[in-house]
């Protein structure tokens, strides 16, 4: 179980870690701003959802994990 979710975060949209919320220094810089990009998309259709619980928002599927 992750932190957000033990502390009842409201909305939680995983990232890589706790090391780099927001980026994935494996991967090349393109790749990278792509996957920056669907981590904002993700967030902000996570605060535009009405949630009752904590309520994970997954990422979409990409090529590297």
């Amino acid at each position: 179980m992750s932190i957000a979710l033990r502390v009842g975060a409201p909305r939680i949209v995983p990232t890589r870690g706790i090391p780099y919320p927001t980026g994935d220094p494996s991967l090349a810089p393109a790749e990278e701003r792509a996957w920056r990009r669907r981590l904002v998309e993700q967030a902000l259709h996570a605060v535009s959802t009405a949630v009752k619980e904590p309520t994970v928002f997954e990422l979409e599927a990409s090529t590297h994990g």
